[in-house]
């Protein structure tokens, strides 16, 4: 049986990861693919595509949406640093629009309120998920499976909004 609801949950960062929530129960997820180009590490987003692609032909006539994470440069980032982050983030929007999938952006205060992460330890999202989704504990079983955490309780924000706009 295929799901009403295919929600995106993406951690736009190099290190991030993008995630599905299949009528609000964890679905499949990647950590961010990246390649090399000319020296520079940079999302492979042929790879996120063809992720995406597959988890929409697995389950047809479902509602398709996302949310990404809206970032912004921090102060102690290096222009650098803060410039490649920005490219990152604007190539997954790109790829949302282009596959026409509905995306809205989130900021982290906005959703680690939501979860009452605020002013935790990074891993606080890995530990709460586990709990909240015990049949997925083994894919954010490492500690460095924080970022993909981070997209499911993103998607898990944004199926809970949405849920409550289309009720109201």
């Amino acid at each position: 049986m295929s799901a009403l609801r295919l929600t995106f949950g993406i951690d736009p960062g190099l290190h991030g990861a993008v995630v599905t929530l299949l009528d609000g129960v964890p679905g499949p997820m990647i950590d961010m693919p990246t390649v090399d180009v000319g020296g520079w590490e940079e999302i492979d987003s042929r790879a996120v595509v063809v992720f995406i692609r597959e988890q929409r032909a697995a389950h047809p006539g479902a509602y398709v949406s996302a949310c990404i994470e809206k970032v912004g440069a921090r102060p102690t980032d290096g222009g650098t640093s803060a410039f490649r982050f920005g490219q990152t983030a604007g190539k997954l929007q790109a790829i949302l629009e282009v596959l026409g999938i509905p995306a809205t952006r989130v900021t982290p205060v906005v959703w680690k309120r939501h979860f009452g992460l605020l002013k935790q330890e990074k891993d606080a999202a890995r530990v709460m998920a586990i709990a909240r989704f015990p049949a997925g504990a083994r894919m954010l079983a490492r500690k460095k499976d924080s970022d993909r955490a981070d997209a499911l309780l993103i998607a898990l924000w944004w199926d809970q909004q949405h849920s409550m706009e289309q009720a109201a």
